[in-house]
């Protein structure tokens, strides 16, 4: 599943249309020759992120990684909001600590998937993050029907991890950053509340008004995160008692946080189980499981249902 590329203008039209010259150059093959066009437009126009960004890329793809990291530190310079995610190419090339992803790219991303972000994730991926978080749950009230006062849903994008809680929900409230993804959402008439918001400072607002949760749902969320534990506190802040969380990452054989060549994040089981702790959280079900393919080859994941301590 692939957006648009982000194309913030320089202003200038000529080093813009440089630019797409160059995009027709590398899909032609020739990435020298696009490199050296990108380079003209960013003679003419020096502060253009999109130039530096799409040279750091092109810069790695030939070898060159010094120059690639310099490119990527220009674009994210060029664009404070860093809307293309130069830091996370530096935090994958090894010059930059990892760290939780720019709004403002998380923001573009999404906005640039929205159109066909359903059909794309089902069909394209084999998305299957919410039915595997809605058997977890299920699973966890054997023998009685669910039943959920309220229900928060973080990041919840168009809605496809809501779908299948809605007729098990009183009240379900939606926050997600991109306002692209909260139309679509919006369309489906799915939730009483949405709201656009990064999720940490959504939970802060909510603690401060003792807002209380009897369901936390996260699904495919917290790969756009780095270390879980400070977003558990702030969602343990806000769960009812009883109540429970539930949440899909990617994972690998290591213990602690990685950032994927997807610029996905994949956390390790115990650093999973620690920031539970960290949290007073204590895990009710922990399943391996993947959630989504790419290329065909089934991500490795976990499935994750929780409750207070």
């Amino acid at each position: 599943m692939h957006p648009q590329p982000i194309h913030l203008s320089s202003g200038n039209l000529i080093a813009d249309r440089r630019l797409e010259w160059a995009r027709d150059r590398e899909a032609k093959g020739d990435l020298a020759g696009a490199a050296d066009l990108l380079t003209q437009a960013l003679e003419l126009a020096p502060a253009y992120a999109s130039a530096w960004f799409m040279l750091g890329e092109l810069r790695e793809k030939l070898g060159d990684r010094s120059a690639a990291i310099a490119a990527f530190e220009q674009a994210r310079e060029a664009d404070p909001q860093d809307r293309h995610g130069a830091a996370l190419h530096l935090i994958r090339l090894g010059v930059a600590s990892a760290g939780a992803m720019p709004e403002g790219y998380v923001r573009a991303l999404f906005d640039g998937y929205a159109p066909d972000f359903d059909r794309a994730l089902m069909e394209g991926l084999n998305y299957r993050a919410p039915e595997l978080l809605f058997r977890a749950v299920e699973a966890t009230h054997p023998g009685r029907r669910m039943k959920f006062g309220s229900v928060l849903d973080l990041g919840c994008g168009t809605g496809l991890a809501a779908l299948p809680f809605r007729p098990f929900s009183d009240w379900m409230v939606g926050v997600d950053l991109s306002p692209a993804m909260l139309a679509q959402a919006r369309a489906k008439g799915l939730y009483d509340r949405l709201i656009e918001s990064e999720v940490l400072a959504f939970l802060a607002d909510e603690a401060k008004i003792k807002a209380r949760y009897h369901l936390v749902l996260a699904a495919d969320v917290f790969t756009y995160l780095d270390d879980l534990a400070p977003v558990l506190e702030a969602i343990a802040q806000v769960l009812a008692t009883p109540g429970q969380l539930a949440f899909s990452v990617e994972t690998h054989e290591g213990d602690g946080v990685t950032l994927r060549e997807t610029l996905r994040y994949a956390h390790g089981k115990a650093h999973v189980q620690g920031a539970l702790a960290a949290a007073g959280l204590k895990p009710i079900s922990l399943e391996f499981a993947s959630t989504r393919a790419e290329k065909g080859v089934p991500v490795p994941g976990l499935i994750v249902v929780a409750g207070g301590a």
